[in-house]
């Protein structure tokens, strides 16, 4: 209904400027000719409402022809034939079509200039002195009397009335071409109309097509988000399981402990599935308890330290993730060190940016031919590449001291 009313709208609105230039023109710059006497200006003024009943009807035509063949599904080559033809036609039929209904009332404007050009023969008789003789017997026995004939033919091409041999008054058009003239001009005004109509779908349809694009990447960004997702949970959870069992039987206290710290992982978890992102402090939650069940199994071998600046603790960041990076850095880090090691998290702002840093022991060797196999760090680029439209960076570097640092740079978000 919206775009049927702007159609409608702009019909009016064009062709209506069409008219409103005419009568412009007229009052401005050639009142006379167009608008004296008062009949002479109703016959003007009935003419330019005729165009403009015949341009809308035949150029509606057009687009409801155009949309019956569905011409947005046509080559440009097709496109610009019918282009021609539709110009063509149009043309035509609305020249033909404005000069039927003007001769409606019975006179026309055409009719009542013709008839003025009558009068000016008349009053060129008088002038010339040839008023009441037989000058239009110009020629008589055979002799051609070049007086009279001048006087004839510059009546003649001065208004287009002439006298027969039987002194009556003849009218012969002498602008010649005068249908193909306003066939011309029609041809003109249509083809803009329908340049304007054209290029307005092909924009909108392209604009259409961007927006029905965008649409389908929201939604396959959602689904990869969620494809993701599905892959984290149940990892971790595999491992979570496996280090509580390894306590029931050595420390039933600790295991019961263990399962608590467990169902607040899993409940953050679930709460995850449908969070885009999550404050970086609720993630810290969740990490703090993995790394107590992960505590147990290692005891000893296991050292934690964190460096976390108060004010980071409210940037949002993407769920699972930093618990991911540790759960890795646990797995190919130091589960494979005889001695254990240390896991270090840092988080602090820099050059504008939000640094997450996981430092463990290991090196790097070993981290890249098992963990890229896997899903985790391979999750955790596509992940902030679809969060942030590739405006956040993840990399993994070996550093001295035989450790692996895995380090999240992400866009500062202003918490209000």
């Amino acid at each position: 209904m919206k775009r049927r009313t702007r159609y409608w709208l702009c019909q009016l609105i064009g062709w209506g400027s069409w008219v409103l230039l005419q009568v412009f023109i007229a009052y401005q710059f050639a009142p006379e000719a167009y608008l004296t006497p008062a009949l002479k200006r109703n016959l003007f003024f009935y003419s330019v409402f005729c165009d403009f009943i015949s341009f809308i009807l035949i150029t509606h035509l057009i687009r409801y022809i155009l949309k019956k063949m569905k011409w947005m599904s046509f080559s440009a080559d097709k496109i610009f034939l019918m282009f021609i033809a539709a110009v063509l036609i149009g043309s035509t039929v609305s020249f033909y079509f404005q000069e039927s209904i003007t001769k409606i009332p019975g006179n026309t404007f055409e009719r009542y200039e013709i008839n003025e050009r009558k009068d000016k023969a008349a009053q060129l008789e008088k002038d010339l002195g040839v008023a009441n003789t037989t000058y239009y017997l110009f020629e008589n026995n055979g002799k051609l009397d070049s007086t009279k004939y001048v006087a004839y033919t510059r009546i003649k091409k001065s208004t287009g009335w002439y006298r027969d041999k039987n002194n009556q008054w003849q009218f012969e058009e002498q602008r010649k071409g005068r249908n193909f003239g306003g066939i011309f001009f029609n041809t003109i005004l249509i083809s803009i109309w329908l340049l304007i109509y054209l290029v307005w779908h092909y924009v909108d349809k392209n604009r259409n097509d961007q927006l029905d694009k965008l649409r389908l990447e929201g939604v396959v960004k959602s689904l990869e988000l969620k494809t993701i997702k599905s892959h984290i949970n149940p990892h971790f959870i595999f491992n979570a399981l496996n280090s509580i069992r390894a306590l029931v039987d050595e420390n039933p206290e600790r295991a019961r402990t263990a399962i608590t710290e467990l169902s607040n992982i899993l409940r953050s978890s679930l709460k995850a599935e449908t969070l885009e992102t999550v404050p970086l402090q609720q993630e810290l939650d969740i990490v703090r308890d993995y790394l107590a069940l992960e505590h147990m199994r290692f005891e000893e071998r296991l050292q934690i330290e964190m460096d976390i600046h108060p004010d980071t603790l409210t940037q949002p960041i993407p769920p699972m993730m930093l618990q991911t990076l540790v759960e890795n850095a646990i797995k190919h880090g130091i589960s494979k060190s005889e001695n254990g090691g240390i896991i270090k998290i840092s988080s602090y702002f820099k050059n504008n940016h939000h640094e997450l840093i996981v430092l463990n022991t290991g090196n790097l060797t070993s981290l890249k031919t098992k963990a890229d196999e896997g899903f985790g760090l391979k999750s955790t680029q596509d992940r902030l590449n679809l969060l942030y439209n590739k405006k956040a960076q993840f990399e993994i570097n070996e550093t001295e001291n035989n450790m692996v640092q895995s380090k999240v740079i992400m866009p500062i978000v202003a918490i209000l």
